[in-house]
Protein backbone atom coordinates (compact mmCIF):
# COMPACT_ATOMS: atom_id res chain seq x y z
CA UNK A 1 0.00 0.00 0.00
CA UNK A 2 1.39 3.39 -1.02
CA UNK A 3 1.13 6.13 1.62
CA UNK A 4 2.37 9.72 1.90
CA UNK A 5 4.07 9.86 5.30
CA UNK A 6 7.56 11.30 4.82
CA UNK A 7 9.37 13.10 1.99
CA UNK A 8 12.31 10.74 2.51
CA UNK A 9 10.14 7.82 1.31
CA UNK A 10 10.15 9.22 -2.24
CA UNK A 11 12.86 9.52 -4.86
CA UNK A 12 13.92 12.85 -6.30
CA UNK A 13 12.22 11.90 -9.54
CA UNK A 14 8.96 11.13 -7.74
CA UNK A 15 9.05 14.47 -5.88
CA UNK A 16 9.69 16.33 -9.14
CA UNK A 17 6.88 14.36 -10.77
CA UNK A 18 4.47 15.47 -8.05
CA UNK A 19 5.51 19.11 -8.60
CA UNK A 20 4.98 18.78 -12.34
CA UNK A 21 1.56 17.23 -11.76
CA UNK A 22 0.62 19.91 -9.22
CA UNK A 23 1.61 22.63 -11.69
CA UNK A 24 -0.56 21.05 -14.38
CA UNK A 25 -3.57 20.59 -12.10
CA UNK A 26 -3.24 24.16 -10.84
CA UNK A 27 -3.13 25.53 -14.39
CA UNK A 28 -6.23 23.52 -15.31
CA UNK A 29 -8.13 24.90 -12.33
CA UNK A 30 -7.11 28.47 -13.15
CA UNK A 31 -8.44 27.97 -16.68
CA UNK A 32 -11.68 26.52 -15.32
CA UNK A 33 -10.85 23.12 -16.79
CA UNK A 34 -10.63 20.94 -13.68
CA UNK A 35 -11.29 17.28 -14.45
CA UNK A 36 -13.40 14.88 -12.34
CA UNK A 37 -10.38 12.68 -11.68
CA UNK A 38 -11.50 11.66 -8.19
CA UNK A 39 -15.20 11.26 -8.84
CA UNK A 40 -16.62 8.68 -6.44
CA UNK A 41 -13.61 8.94 -4.11
CA UNK A 42 -13.96 10.06 -0.48
CA UNK A 43 -11.21 11.39 1.78
CA UNK A 44 -11.59 10.97 5.56
CA UNK A 45 -9.89 13.87 7.36
CA UNK A 46 -8.91 12.88 10.91
CA UNK A 47 -7.95 15.79 13.16
CA UNK A 48 -6.31 15.77 16.57
CA UNK A 49 -5.02 19.32 15.98
CA UNK A 50 -7.20 22.08 14.51
CA UNK A 51 -6.11 23.75 11.26
CA UNK A 52 -7.38 26.33 8.79
CA UNK A 53 -5.12 25.45 5.86
CA UNK A 54 -5.04 21.66 6.22
CA UNK A 55 -8.79 21.27 6.51
CA UNK A 56 -9.83 23.71 3.79
CA UNK A 57 -7.06 22.84 1.33
CA UNK A 58 -7.77 19.10 1.45
CA UNK A 59 -11.53 19.63 1.32
CA UNK A 60 -11.27 21.95 -1.69
CA UNK A 61 -8.72 19.69 -3.39
CA UNK A 62 -11.23 16.83 -3.32
CA UNK A 63 -14.10 19.05 -4.43
CA UNK A 64 -12.12 20.46 -7.34
CA UNK A 65 -11.45 16.94 -8.60
CA UNK A 66 -15.12 15.91 -8.09
CA UNK A 67 -14.42 13.85 -4.98
CA UNK A 68 -15.70 14.38 -1.45
CA UNK A 69 -14.15 14.93 1.97
CA UNK A 70 -15.40 13.94 5.40
CA UNK A 71 -14.20 15.93 8.43
CA UNK A 72 -13.73 14.00 11.67
CA UNK A 73 -13.04 16.16 14.73
CA UNK A 74 -10.97 15.11 17.77
CA UNK A 75 -14.16 14.50 19.76
CA UNK A 76 -15.65 12.21 17.13
CA UNK A 77 -12.77 9.74 17.06
CA UNK A 78 -10.47 10.19 20.05
CA UNK A 79 -7.58 8.62 18.14
CA UNK A 80 -5.95 5.97 20.30
CA UNK A 81 -8.13 6.84 23.32
CA UNK A 82 -11.77 5.96 22.77
CA UNK A 83 -10.86 3.32 20.22
CA UNK A 84 -7.59 1.72 19.16
CA UNK A 85 -5.80 3.15 16.13
CA UNK A 86 -5.73 -0.29 14.54
CA UNK A 87 -9.52 -0.55 14.78
CA UNK A 88 -10.05 3.01 13.51
CA UNK A 89 -7.81 2.35 10.49
CA UNK A 90 -9.67 -0.82 9.56
CA UNK A 91 -13.10 0.74 10.04
CA UNK A 92 -12.27 3.79 7.93
CA UNK A 93 -10.76 1.56 5.23
CA UNK A 94 -14.19 0.04 4.72
CA UNK A 95 -15.86 3.41 4.22
CA UNK A 96 -13.46 5.66 2.29
CA UNK A 97 -10.73 5.49 -0.35
CA UNK A 98 -8.05 7.59 1.39
CA UNK A 99 -7.34 8.90 4.90
CA UNK A 100 -5.55 12.09 5.95
CA UNK A 101 -4.62 12.54 9.62
CA UNK A 102 -3.26 15.56 11.49
CA UNK A 103 -1.87 14.35 14.79
CA UNK A 104 0.32 15.19 17.76
CA UNK A 105 2.29 11.94 17.88
CA UNK A 106 3.99 10.69 14.71
CA UNK A 107 3.57 7.13 15.92
CA UNK A 108 -0.18 7.52 15.41
CA UNK A 109 0.36 8.18 11.69
CA UNK A 110 2.59 5.12 11.41
CA UNK A 111 -0.02 3.00 13.18
CA UNK A 112 -2.79 4.22 10.89
CA UNK A 113 -0.71 3.37 7.84
CA UNK A 114 0.20 -0.06 9.25
CA UNK A 115 -3.42 -1.13 9.69
CA UNK A 116 -5.10 0.75 6.84
CA UNK A 117 -5.94 -0.93 3.55
CA UNK A 118 -6.31 2.48 1.84
CA UNK A 119 -3.63 5.19 1.42
CA UNK A 120 -2.83 7.33 4.45
CA UNK A 121 -1.56 10.92 4.17
CA UNK A 122 0.39 12.62 6.94
CA UNK A 123 -1.32 16.01 7.37
CA UNK A 124 1.15 16.91 10.16
CA UNK A 125 2.79 15.20 13.10
CA UNK A 126 5.22 16.28 15.78
CA UNK A 127 8.00 14.80 13.65
CA UNK A 128 7.33 16.17 10.18
CA UNK A 129 4.97 18.00 7.81
CA UNK A 130 5.43 16.54 4.31
CA UNK A 131 2.33 18.12 2.73
CA UNK A 132 3.57 21.56 3.76
CA UNK A 133 6.99 20.79 2.28
CA UNK A 134 5.42 19.88 -1.05
CA UNK A 135 3.56 23.20 -1.13
CA UNK A 136 6.82 24.95 -0.23
CA UNK A 137 8.74 23.21 -3.01
CA UNK A 138 5.95 24.05 -5.47
CA UNK A 139 6.12 27.73 -4.49
CA UNK A 140 9.90 27.86 -4.98
CA UNK A 141 9.60 25.90 -8.24
CA UNK A 142 7.04 28.37 -9.60
CA UNK A 143 9.21 31.33 -8.60
CA UNK A 144 12.56 30.19 -9.98
CA UNK A 145 11.77 27.41 -12.47
CA UNK A 146 14.03 24.98 -10.60
CA UNK A 147 15.38 24.39 -7.11
CA UNK A 148 18.81 23.25 -8.30
CA UNK A 149 21.51 25.42 -6.75
CA UNK A 150 19.05 27.68 -4.94
CA UNK A 151 19.88 28.76 -1.40
CA UNK A 152 16.94 28.00 0.87
CA UNK A 153 17.49 29.47 4.34
CA UNK A 154 15.29 28.47 7.26
CA UNK A 155 15.60 30.75 10.29
CA UNK A 156 14.07 29.67 13.60
CA UNK A 157 13.17 26.51 15.49
CA UNK A 158 14.44 23.22 14.02
CA UNK A 159 10.93 21.78 14.13
CA UNK A 160 8.79 19.42 12.05
CA UNK A 161 8.41 21.98 9.26
CA UNK A 162 12.17 22.47 9.04
CA UNK A 163 12.76 18.71 8.85
CA UNK A 164 10.39 18.21 5.90
CA UNK A 165 11.53 21.37 4.11
CA UNK A 166 15.15 20.23 4.30
CA UNK A 167 14.30 16.84 2.80
CA UNK A 168 12.17 18.29 0.01
CA UNK A 169 14.55 20.99 -1.20
CA UNK A 170 17.66 18.80 -1.01
CA UNK A 171 15.85 16.07 -2.97
CA UNK A 172 15.55 18.73 -5.68
CA UNK A 173 19.18 19.90 -5.57
CA UNK A 174 18.92 23.01 -3.40
CA UNK A 175 21.31 24.20 -0.71
CA UNK A 176 19.53 24.14 2.65
CA UNK A 177 20.72 26.34 5.48
CA UNK A 178 19.25 26.53 8.93
CA UNK A 179 20.04 29.10 11.63
CA UNK A 180 18.58 28.33 15.04
CA UNK A 181 19.49 28.88 18.70
CA UNK A 182 21.45 26.25 20.57
CA UNK A 183 19.08 23.69 22.03
CA UNK A 184 16.56 24.05 19.20
CA UNK A 185 18.31 21.92 16.57
CA UNK A 186 16.68 19.45 14.21
CA UNK A 187 17.12 15.81 15.32
CA UNK A 188 20.67 14.62 14.61
CA UNK A 189 19.45 11.63 12.63
CA UNK A 190 17.51 13.88 10.28
CA UNK A 191 20.47 16.22 9.86
CA UNK A 192 22.60 13.27 8.75
CA UNK A 193 19.85 12.05 6.43
CA UNK A 194 19.49 15.55 4.97
CA UNK A 195 23.22 15.71 4.28
CA UNK A 196 23.07 12.32 2.58
CA UNK A 197 20.13 13.39 0.39
CA UNK A 198 21.96 16.60 -0.46
CA UNK A 199 25.12 14.74 -1.51
CA UNK A 200 23.07 12.52 -3.81
CA UNK A 201 21.49 15.53 -5.51
CA UNK A 202 24.38 18.03 -5.70
CA UNK A 203 22.98 20.17 -2.87
CA UNK A 204 24.15 20.89 0.65
CA UNK A 205 23.01 21.22 4.26
CA UNK A 206 24.61 23.93 6.41
CA UNK A 207 23.98 24.35 10.13
CA UNK A 208 24.36 27.86 11.55
CA UNK A 209 23.65 29.84 14.69
CA UNK A 210 23.70 33.36 13.23
CA UNK A 211 20.59 34.31 11.24
CA UNK A 212 22.62 36.89 9.29
CA UNK A 213 24.90 34.13 7.98
CA UNK A 214 21.89 32.14 6.78
CA UNK A 215 20.28 35.17 5.14
CA UNK A 216 23.41 36.19 3.23
CA UNK A 217 22.83 35.49 -0.48
CA UNK A 218 19.65 33.52 0.13
CA UNK A 219 17.08 32.90 -2.61
CA UNK A 220 14.46 31.91 -0.04
CA UNK A 221 14.11 32.98 3.57
CA UNK A 222 11.69 30.79 5.50
CA UNK A 223 10.44 31.00 9.06
CA UNK A 224 7.82 29.49 11.33
CA UNK A 225 6.27 30.23 14.70
CA UNK A 226 8.63 30.10 17.68
CA UNK A 227 6.17 28.01 19.70
CA UNK A 228 4.33 25.20 17.96
CA UNK A 229 1.02 23.68 19.02
CA UNK A 230 1.60 21.48 22.04
CA UNK A 231 4.56 23.58 23.27
CA UNK A 232 2.52 26.27 24.99
CA UNK A 233 4.23 25.70 28.35
CA UNK A 234 7.53 26.71 26.69
CA UNK A 235 6.17 29.94 25.18
CA UNK A 236 7.74 32.41 27.63
CA UNK A 237 11.12 30.70 27.48
CA UNK A 238 11.05 30.66 23.68
CA UNK A 239 9.97 34.30 23.47
CA UNK A 240 13.14 35.20 25.38
CA UNK A 241 15.41 33.14 23.10
CA UNK A 242 14.15 33.73 19.56
CA UNK A 243 13.88 37.54 18.99
CA UNK A 244 17.30 37.69 17.25
CA UNK A 245 15.86 35.26 14.67
CA UNK A 246 13.03 37.56 13.57
CA UNK A 247 12.62 38.06 9.81
CA UNK A 248 12.65 41.83 9.34
CA UNK A 249 13.79 44.38 6.76
CA UNK A 250 17.36 44.43 8.02
CA UNK A 251 17.73 40.67 7.70
CA UNK A 252 16.01 40.57 4.32
CA UNK A 253 18.49 43.10 2.91
CA UNK A 254 21.22 40.47 3.28
CA UNK A 255 19.44 38.10 0.90
CA UNK A 256 19.48 38.37 -2.89
CA UNK A 257 17.33 41.20 -4.30
CA UNK A 258 15.18 38.52 -5.97
CA UNK A 259 14.73 36.53 -2.74
CA UNK A 260 11.29 35.49 -1.55
CA UNK A 261 10.02 35.15 2.01
CA UNK A 262 7.99 32.14 3.13
CA UNK A 263 6.09 31.10 6.26
CA UNK A 264 3.86 28.03 6.68
CA UNK A 265 1.34 30.06 8.77
CA UNK A 266 -0.24 30.85 11.12
CA UNK A 267 2.15 33.77 11.65
CA UNK A 268 2.67 35.56 14.94
CA UNK A 269 3.31 38.97 13.49
CA UNK A 270 5.78 41.03 15.46
CA UNK A 271 7.49 37.87 16.69
CA UNK A 272 9.08 35.64 14.03
CA UNK A 273 8.16 38.02 11.19
CA UNK A 274 7.28 41.71 10.90
CA UNK A 275 4.23 43.10 9.14
CA UNK A 276 6.50 44.96 6.72
CA UNK A 277 8.05 41.71 5.49
CA UNK A 278 4.92 39.53 5.66
CA UNK A 279 2.97 42.05 3.58
CA UNK A 280 5.90 43.26 1.48
CA UNK A 281 6.70 42.69 -2.20
CA UNK A 282 9.01 39.74 -1.50
CA UNK A 283 6.44 37.86 0.58
CA UNK A 284 4.97 34.68 -0.87
CA UNK A 285 3.04 33.71 2.27
CA UNK A 286 -0.37 33.57 0.63
CA UNK A 287 0.53 31.98 -2.73
CA UNK A 288 2.38 29.43 -0.57
CA UNK A 289 -0.79 28.81 1.46
CA UNK A 290 -2.84 28.39 -1.73
CA UNK A 291 -0.29 25.90 -3.01
CA UNK A 292 -1.19 23.55 -0.16
CA UNK A 293 -4.34 22.75 -2.15
CA UNK A 294 -2.57 22.24 -5.47
CA UNK A 295 0.27 20.15 -4.05
CA UNK A 296 -2.23 17.99 -2.19
CA UNK A 297 -4.28 17.47 -5.33
CA UNK A 298 -1.18 15.97 -6.91
CA UNK A 299 -0.60 13.74 -3.87
CA UNK A 300 -4.22 12.55 -3.89
CA UNK A 301 -4.24 11.86 -7.63
CA UNK A 302 -0.95 9.98 -7.40
CA UNK A 303 -2.12 7.83 -4.49
CA UNK A 304 -5.60 7.10 -5.81
CA UNK A 305 -4.96 6.76 -9.54
CA UNK A 306 -1.46 5.33 -9.38
CA UNK A 307 -0.29 6.94 -12.58
CA UNK A 308 -0.55 9.82 -15.02
CA UNK A 309 -4.07 11.31 -14.85
CA UNK A 310 -3.97 11.74 -18.64
CA UNK A 311 -4.30 7.96 -18.84
CA UNK A 312 -7.64 8.14 -17.00
CA UNK A 313 -10.64 8.39 -19.32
Amino acid sequence: MKHFLDIADFTSEEIQGLLTLATRLKAEQKRGESRPLLKGKVLAMVFQKPSLRTRVSFDMAMRDLAGDALYLSPNEIGLGKRESIADIARVLSGYVQVVMARVFDHQHILELAKWSSVPVINGLSDYNHPCQAMADALTIYEEFGSLKGRNVSYIGDGNNVAVSLMKAVTKLGANFRIANPKGYDMPQGDIELGKEIARENAGSVTLLREPQAAAEGADVIYTDTWTSMGQEEEAKKREAVFPPYQINDDLLKLAKPTAIVMHCLPAHRGQEITDAVADGPQSRLFPQAENRMHAQKAILVDLLLGGDPDDVK
